[in-house]
């Protein structure tokens, strides 16, 4: 395989007439890494992917690949001349070939190959991939994880400097989806080819990602690895879209803590501007239920110690979720594993929040 190199996007801008596509986007990528473009439809990341192949010229910015220039306004490398294999979210296989002539295709072009070389490589990477034995089948006789994992072959079997994946999994079913998230990161591991991934699917972020970067209306919100993104989001679109999470609006009361109504929640800050709105973003598996129920509706309650009642109970099989109301807001608390008797609807309860688990946001990362 060659040694991986690092990418650089710099100020990377795609519009289509008045609409921006990718807006002032800059990215840098380590040898090796594997990053995950991450955002709901129309955010710009497969346009920034096809601007990496070299499919599209940028309106403004550039492309480095380590030492090399590939991408801008001024002359673009075209693709087949970047060193890179995409995987698409169709797989694109050749209906007509058998397995062992589709891995093999992009080998035609590496001259210096003897066909016994192209033949040992092929296979090598289908043993990898898990499919010797299935070198004389065809595409249609093969289940669509087959046909993945024929695809992802086939990418790497040209031993390429980038590898660009384009929403690889998004036919598969939610089963064999799960499965094959796993088998992504384990080739990854396996040959730390530098891999841009572009994906709606959070958890699919989260288990092959060493980074995540997350996009909305063509801009970069934040990036890092999938437990900064889940644990301290900036902003509240990155808190809402990184799984699921509780947003109590308030005022800042002291530097650390906000307000709202007779709730009070220090959170894990400390130089908030009194006065100011906040947002706290509040993790569902990190409140804490206890069906004691709390004191007198006139006692003052100490910070992020708050009464509440259960408004529902939604039984998940692993876990149960309440919906839990708090004077005018209301939470969802997720429980695991439960040490107390089900709580019942209409229940009053008590309700604690560690202040590490409430991260104040900013409401527009604009």
């Amino acid at each position: 395989m060659r040694t991986p190199s690092g990418v650089r996007l710099r100020s990377l801008t795609k519009r289509y007439g008045e609409v921006g596509a990718v807006e002032d986007l800059s990215l840098e990528m380590a040898p090796g890494e594997l990053v995950s473009l991450l955002g709901p439809s129309g955010c710009g990341k497969t346009t920034t992917l096809r601007l990496v192949a070299g499919f599209l010229p940028p309106d403004a910015g550039e492309i480095w690949v380590g030492d090399r220039c590939l991408s801008s306004p001024a002359a673009v490398v075209p693709p087949e001349r970047r060193r890179m294999a995409m995987i698409f979210q169709s797989y694109a296989l050749w209906p007509h070939m058998t397995v062992a002539r589709n891995v093999a295709y992009g080998l035609r072009f590496k001259s210096e190959l003897s066909r016994g070389d192209r033949e040992g490589r092929v296979r090598e990477i289908l043993r990898v991939v898990q499919l010797t034995g299935f070198e004389s089948r065809y595409p249609g006789e093969l289940s669509g994880g087959q046909q993945q994992r024929v695809a992802v072959a086939r990418a790497l079997v040209v031993e390429p400097e980038i590898l660009l994946l384009d929403e690889p999994l998004s036919n598969l079913d939610a089963n064999l989806r799960e499965e094959m998230r796993f088998e992504i990161r384990r080739l990854h591991e396996t040959f730390g080819i530098t891999t841009l991934y572009v994906t709606h699917d959070q958890a699919e972020a989260m288990v092959i990602s060493d980074r995540v970067a997350v996009l909305d209306g063509g801009q970069l919100v934040q990036i890092g690895t999938p437990e900064d993104l889940f644990q301290r989001p900036r902003s509240r679109f990155v808190a809402e879209f990184i799984g699921k999470t509780n947003l109590i609006e308030g005022t800042v009361e002291h530097p650390d803590t906000i307000a709202r109504g007779s709730l009070r929640l220090r959170v894990a800050a400390d130089d908030l501007k009194p006065g100011a709105r906040v947002a706290v973003s509040i993790r569902p598996h990190d409140i804490q239920l206890a069906s004691v129920p709390p004191p007198p509706p006139r006692a003052r309650l100490a910070a992020n110690v708050l009464r509440g009642r259960v408004r529902h109970a939604a039984y998940l099989g692993t876990a149960v979720d309440y919906q839990v109301q708090l004077d005018d807001a209301d939470v969802i608390v997720r429980v695991t594993a439960p040490v107390l008797p089900r709580l019942r609807v209409d229940e009053v309860v008590t309700v604690t929040i560690d202040r590490s688990a409430c991260v104040p946001v900013a409401d527009d990362h604009r």
